[in-house]
C-alpha cells in the first residue's frame, strides 16, 4: 500500500510502506519522506516553477539515503485522485533542506477532469489498434496524461492477449477524453528482442550440480524437501525459483522437483537443462546487484523472481512481465538454428527490466523506452562480467551463445559498441528517434555506455578484416576516437545511481547525460575524470 500526501496539508502518517535502499531503516525512511515535503512547502520557489498545483498529491515510491545523509525520495504525482502519467520526481534535500528536484513533467497547468468522451468511445478507439487475440474485458481508467507540453485528460485503456508469435501482450493506450485522439500506447510485456507456483515443501537450502546448456556444469542452490526430494528454488536468494511451462503460454507452469538434485544433462532432450541455465541466471543476478549495488533483489525487497522455461512451441524470444514479476524463456527449435533463450546476458537483461520497473520506471516507449531497453543490455553485460565464467567469456554482444556455431559472433540479438551491426539500430543521436522500436533506439546508450567504460577501442574479432571490418572511428559519431574509458566498475555504478536517483519515467537522451553527469558528479565530483568521460561518451554518440 502507498501512503499518498499533499503539498498543500502535510499529513503526517505513523508508518510507511515503500522500496528503498537496503542501508535505511523503515523509520528513517518514513521521516526522510516528510522531510522532503516539508523542503518542497517552506523552499521559496514558486509552485509555478516546481511545476506543482493545487490538488497535487503524492506517494512515496522508493527512498535512498547516502553515506552522508542526503536523501532521494521518489514520488508518484495525483491530481484529484487520477495518476499523473509523467508527473513523477525525485526530491534531493539533505539536513531538510532542498537540495533540488528531478522531474519531467513541464507545466503546473492541470486539466479539467470532466471528459467529453465516455471510456467506452475509448475502448472502441484502442480496440481498432489492438492487432492481437484479446482475453477477457479491456481495463479502462481516466488519468492525467503529462507526457506532453501541457497535461491532458486520458482514458488508459489496457488490453491484454496473446500475438501470433506466441507473445503475451499487455497494450497500454491512452485516449484524449475530450478529442478521442490516441495520444501514445506501449505494451507492458519486455522482450529480449523486436517480434512479430507455489512451494510444494518447506525444506532447507542444498547444493545442487546444474548440468546446463550454456555454461556447463555449475553449482546451484536449491531446496532440499526430503531424501530423495528437491525443488529448483533458491531459499537463500529470496526463494527465486523456475518452473516448467511444458509448451503452455498460459500460468505460472509447475516448479521442477528432482530426486538426486543433478539438473539436466547438459542437451536438450532433457527438461532439465534449461531450467539450470535459468535458475543460474537468477542465482548470478541475484549476487551481482546485491555485492556491486547492495541491492537485496529485483524490487529491493528481499524477494526472489520467477523463471518460466519451455513457454510456448518453437517460441525464439524472452520476456519479462512485471503482472507476474517473472521472465519467461523460449526454447527456439532447440539448437537447430536457435537454442533455448536461457543465456546468462539474456536472463539478467530481463531480470533488469524489473529493477528498471522499481526505480526510474522508464516508459516503454519513445527516447525512454530506447533507454529502459538500453538499461537492460548495459547491466546484462555487466553481470556476464561479474559470473567470469571461462565457459562464457564477457563480452559486449547480447546473446551470441543462442545461436549454433557462431565463434566469429556473426549472429546476436544486440553488439553494444556498433549496434547498427544488426541493420536497423541507432549508433547516433537523431531528433526522430524517438518514433522507432525501442530495441533499436536503445543503441544509442548501448553504445555510451561501451565508450565510457572500454573507449574507442575495437573489440577482439571485430577488428579490420573480420566481418565487422571495424576501426576505431566506425565507433564514435564526432570523430574523438581518443577516448579513453573509465572501466566496467565506475560506469555500472554511475549508470546504476542515474537510474536509481535521477532518472524519472519519461527522461529522453537529453536527460539521461544529465542523470548520468549529476551521478558522476556525486560519485567522483565535478570536473573529475569520471565526469569529463561521461560528458565526452556521451557527445561521441551525437547527444550534446
Amino acid at each position: 500500500m502507498k501512503m499518498q500526501y499533499s503539498l498543500l496539508s502535510l499529513a503526517v502518517v505513523a508508518g510507511l510502506a515503500v522500496a528503498g535502499s537496503a542501508d535505511a531503516a523503515a523509520p528513517t525512511k518514513a521521516a526522510a519522506v516528510n522531510r522532503a515535503l516539508r523542503a518542497l512547502s517552506i523552499v521559496g520557489t514558486s509552485p509555478v516553477a516546481m511545476r506543482r498545483a493545487g490538488g497535487d498529491a503524492f506517494a512515496a515510491r522508493d527512498v535512498i539515503v547516502d553515506a552522508d545523509g542526503t536523501e532521494h525520495v521518489r514520488f508518484h504525482r495525483t491530481f484529484g485522485g487520477l495518476p499523473v502519467i509523467g508527473g513523477d520526481m525525485v526530491v534531493h534535500s539533505r539536513n531538510g533542506k532542498l537540495a533540488g528536484v528531478s522531474q519531467t513533467l513541464r507545466s503546473s497547468a492541470r486539466p479539467s477532469l470532466k471528459p467529453t468522451v465516455s471510456a467506452d468511445q475509448a475502448i472502441v478507439e484502442a480496440g481498432a489498434r489492438f492487432g492481437s487475440h484479446f482475453q477477457g474485458a479491456p481495463n479502462s481508467r481516466l488519468v492525467v496524461y503529462a507526457l506532453g507540453a501541457s497535461p491532458v485528460l486520458a482514458h488508459e485503456v489496457v488490453f491484454s492477449g496473446v500475438k501470433a508469435d506466441q507473445t503475451p501482450t499487455e497494450m497500454h493506450y491512452f485516449v484524449d477524453a475530450r478529442s478521442g485522439k490516441l495520444l501514445n500506447q506501449w505494451d507492458e510485456i519486455h522482450v529480449a528482442k523486436p517480434g512479430p507456483g507455489g512451494s510444494t515443501c518447506a525444506g532447507t537450502a542444498a547444493t545442487g550440480s546444474g548440468k546446463t546448456l550454456m555454461i556447463g556444469n555449475v553449482a546451484i542452490t536449491t531446496t532440499k524437501c526430503s531424501a530423495t526430494s528437491y525443488e529448483l528454488r533458491d531459499p537463500t536468494r529470496g526463494g527465486g525459483y523456475t518452473t516448467n511451462m511444458a509448451m503452455k503460454t498460459a500460468g505460472l507452469g509447475t516448479v521442477f522437483t528432482d530426486s538426486d538434485n543433478v539438473w539436466g544433462n547438459n542437451l536438450t532432450s532433457n527438461s532439465q537443462t534449461a531450467a539450470a541455465d535459468a535458475q543460474y541466471g537468477i542465482a548470478t543476478t541475484w549476487d551481482y546487484y546485491k555485492n556491486v549495488h547492495g541491492r537485496n533483489g529485483i524490487a529491493n525487497d528481499g524477494v526472489g523472481a520467477l523463471s518460466r522455461v519451455h513457454y510456448g512451441r518453437n517460441y525464439a524470444n524472452a520476456f519479462w512481465s512485471d503482472a507476474c514479476f517473472c521472465m519467461t524463456f523460449g526454447d527456439g527449435d532447440n539448437g537447430a538454428s536457435i537454442y533455448p533463450l536461457v543465456s546468462l546476458d539474456v536472463a539478467s537483461h530481463e531480470m533488469s527490466h524489473g529493477v528498471m520497473s522499481r526505480t526510474a520506471d522508464l516508459i516503454y516507449s519513445g527516447e525512454s523506452g530506447g533507454l529502459n531497453e538500453a538499461n537492460s543490455d548495459i547491466f546484462g553485460t555487466m553481470v556476464e562480467y561479474y559470473a567470469n565464467s571461462a565457459a562464457d567469456p564477457a563480452d559486449y554482444v547480447i546473446g551470441e551463445e543462442l545461436f549454433p556455431n557462431n565463434a566469429n559472433m556473426r549472429n546476436a540479438i544486440r553488439w553494444m559498441f556498433k549496434p547498427s551491426l544488426d541493420g536497423v539500430s541507432y549508433d547516433c543521436y537523431v531528433p526522430n528517434i524517438g518514433s522507432d522500436d525501442v530495441h533499436f533506439s536503445s543503441g544509442v546508450a548501448n553504445r555510451f555506455f561501451y565508450l565510457l567504460a572500454e573507449g574507442a577501442v575495437v573489440p577482439t574479432g571485430f577488428g579490420a578484416g573480420t566481418w565487422a571490418n571495424l576501426t576505431p572511428s566506425s565507433l564514435v559519431c564526432n570523430g574523438n576516437t581518443s577516448i579513453t574509458g573509465i572501466g566496467r566498475s565506475a560506469a555500472e555504478k554511475i549508470w546504476y545511481r542515474a537510474i536509481t536517483v535521477y532518472m524519472t519515467a519519461s527522461t529522453n537522451y537529453a536527460g539521461a547525460r544529465a542523470a548520468t553527469l549529476s551521478a558522476a558528479t556525486d560519485l567522483y565530483g565535478m570536473g573529475s575524470t569520471q565526469y569529463n568521460a561521461v560528458a565526452a561518451a556521451w557527445s561521441a554518440v551525437s547527444v550534446n
